[in-house]
């Protein structure tokens, strides 16, 4: 029996590198949490391997504790380490728990020994042992006098702490399947441990419901299912579906449940209560084991992509535990990832299950227009009994200006303007969260004349109101999406109106209408895949509208009307714009047909960025490994940014080389006052 755990301590230096040897204390496995001595303090460690003996003279660690992972988590997380160029410490910081959180106790009462026929007892009495068995609450001092005769027994009871369930969207009798969902759900069926589809079907073709039954299925083979949504606030409909069938086996994680609800669902989900789980992104690390079947929902989506240290994509991360676990991977989507489309087997829904067509899309010219609304469109939300309205930008205006000098108001940790948001009384800035005061004069010139550019999401709602229909407004100040979005559908006539978060995976069959504002906005961006993010936008929005039997269209407002993504998007031709889109990116060698690498090094000493980026360069370029930079980026919470970056065509030579680097660099004395940030396929 191996005598020695290895332990990876949970600290976040890069510049550590474990795992250390401790002597194994009793019940420890590999996935075991123990608390070790480690220089002159005590961390948290998980356990990552077990050896018959050490090259040391190990330690005894503190003390065990209840929490535990599965073994093949850990597996999982050492693999995301070396993937994503962080540390396996960080990336096994993602399989715990909430810290400081645990099972949470409360008094129970049952009745005690039966009542004796003269047992002398006042009415209140009487009907308190009524309403027993239950939790003791404020009548607590009155169950204690019963209990003392015997009549009542009051012990401590473990308590689940629910999420709140708000059930959004069409709800009904399980539909029958149509020929191409039949087909889709036979080729889950007969796909292999490991096998990976993408179910690409337009919008409102029955993705969900083949879902669900292939879940249904994978638990009557005593398998569990894990099921990953963009944003779990913003799909609550896809939720409330799995939660209507399968009842209380499903849990969901997600970070806006309370650290104690979030404790629950994961020791729910671990002790095998649950066997379904739903989330977001970190959701990939449920604590389940023989996981069947992993479905990524909206697959296309960039917010699976999470921005803090490990830099992972939970695409990814679904795509290698379905490997570990023998399971079958299914991503769906209306608009597919180029990615996806290039390394996934395709199964089509090419049809809406009720059979109605697409909505017909307008593309409106705006540059000869004034204002946010074209006419066309005033009018068209007019008549509108419901519409989605989406503008990607939220707050009041984007910026302000002093009319008499010109000065504008700018954030001071970041090289960014502030925007308005009238509703608070205040400029923020969207980048870091830096807030003041809305200025009544200039600093600069003590001028009155104070102008406000651009049209947000809550201008855009004001201005809305006035058509008279009730105006819900969807972006992120918003606190409760889930309530918004069962306003909207209690609402007999009503405009929803938001950023991208009003075009992610809604089902409201009343909506006659859609509209995209400023839909080129995408296309300005500096980025490879600003194509690919406007075709998505403007087709998952059109998809919202003409669900029901009224039918609907779609008005998409822009500046630039013969841009490819737009008009390949108001035909619904998805596949003539995969297939550009992919020999585009062959000719530039951009992904799939290469790896992207970015390493943004940042420092809040002047220059020390720059310097350490260009000794991010240097190492690069004896490593034989082509890099571009280093090159400058806005300052970002007060911290300088410089960037290096790596188009490789091998990943798996490229992305320890870069590791290597960075690990060196981040552990010299010379570069102690730059932070190293790798970002593997950034988005």
């Amino acid at each position: 029996m191996p005598a020695i755990v290895q332990v990876e301590p949970l600290t976040t230096a890069r510049a550590l590198r474990g795992p250390f040897d401790y002597l194994r204390p009793e019940g420890a496995e590999v996935g075991s949490v123990l608390v070790v001595p480690f220089g002159r303090r005590e961390v948290v460690g998980v356990v990552t391997g077990l050896a018959e003996e050490s090259a040391h003279r190990p330690l005894r660690p503190r003390r065990v504790l209840e929490v535990a992972v599965p073994a093949l988590l850990v597996e999982l997380a050492l693999w995301l380490a070396d993937d994503t160029c962080s540390t396996p410490a960080r990336a096994l910081g993602l399989l715990l728990p909430p810290k400081g959180t645990g099972a949470k106790t409360a008094l129970w009462a049952a009745p005690g020994r039966a009542l004796a026929t003269a047992e002398r007892l006042t009415e209140r009495q009487r009907a308190l042992l009524a309403t027993l068995p239950r939790l003791a609450g404020a009548d607590l001092p009155a169950l204690r006098r019963l209990e003392a005769r015997g009549l009542v027994s009051i012990a401590p009871r473990v308590v689940r702490r629910a999420p709140l369930r708000l059930s959004v969207g069409a709800h009904g009798q399980r539909p029958a399947l149509n020929g191409d969902q039949r087909a889709a759900l036979d080729a889950i069926d007969a796909a292999r441990p490991g096998d990976r589809l993408l179910l690409h079907g337009v919008t409102g073709s029955g993705k969900t419901e083949v879902y669900l039954q292939a879940a249904a299925r994978t638990l009557q083979a005593g398998r569990g299912v894990l099921v990953l949504v963009p944003e779990i606030a913003l799909t609550p409909q896809i939720v409330a579906r799995f939660h209507e069938r399968f009842g209380d086996t499903v849990a969901v994680l997600h970070s806006r449940l309370s650290p104690g609800e979030r404790h629950d669902e994961w020791a729910r989900l671990r002790r095998g209560e649950a066997r379904v789980c739903v989330g977001p992104r970190s959701a990939a690390f449920a604590p389940m084991e023989d996981v069947g079947l992993l479905v990524v929902d909206e697959e296309h989506d960039a917010s699976y992509k999470h921005e803090g240290d490990p830099r992972y994509d939970a695409r990814r991360v679904a795509e290698r535990r379905a490997l570990l676990e023998g399971a079958v991977l299914v991503a769906g989507s209306a608009t597919p990832r180029p990615e996806s489309v290039h390394a996934l087997r395709r199964v089509r829904l090419p049809r809406r299950v009720d059979g109605a067509r697409l909505p017909a899309v307008e593309v409106i010219d705006m540059r000869a227009a004034r204002g946010a609304l074209h006419p066309r469109t005033h009018e068209a939300l007019a008549d509108a009994r419901k519409a989605i309205v989406l503008l990607n930008r939220r707050g009041w205006s984007n910026f302000l200006t002093c009319r008499s000098c010109g000065h504008v108001w700018g954030c001071p940790a970041c090289d960014v303007t502030l925007v308005l948001h009238r509703g608070q009384g205040e400029l923020a800035c969207h980048h870091c969260g830096h807030r003041e005061g809305v200025p009544s004069r200039c600093p600069s010139c003590a001028s009155v004349a104070i102008a406000r550019h651009g049209t947000g999401t809550e201008r855009l709602e004001a201005q809305l109101a006035a058509l008279g229909p009730l105006v819900v407004r969807l972006d992120a100040d918003v606190g409760d999406p889930a309530s918004a979005l069962a306003r909207f559908e209690a609402a007999d006539r009503a405009v929803l109106v938001g950023t991208q978060m009003v075009a992610k995976g809604h089902d409201f069959p009343d909506v006659d209408l859609g509209v995209v504002l400023d839909a080129d906005a995408t296309l300005r961006f500096p980025d490879f895949r600003a194509e690919e993010r406007t075709f998505a936008l403007v087709a998952q929005l059109a998809g919202r509208a003409g669900r029901g039997a009224a039918g609907g269209r779609v008005l998409v407002q822009t500046l630039t009307p013969q841009a490819r993504a737009i008009a390949l998007a108001a035909r619904h031709n998805g596949d003539a714009f995969l297939a550009e889109e992919l020999a585009r990116r062959a000719a530039l060698r951009y992904p799939p047909f290469s790896t992207l690498i970015r390493v943004v090094c940042s420092s809040v000493a002047p220059g020390a960025a720059h310097a350490a980026a260009g000794a991010v360069r240097a190492g690069l370029d004896a490593a034989g490994v082509a890099a571009l930079g280093p090159a400058p980026l806005f300052r970002l919470r007060g911290r300088e940014r410089s960037q290096v970056v790596v188009k490789a065509a091998d990943r798996a030579a490229a992305v320890p080389a870069v590791g290597g680097v960075v690990d060196r660099l981040a552990a010299e004395r010379g570069h102690r006052h730059a932070a190293f940030s790798v970002d593997v396929d950034p988005q």
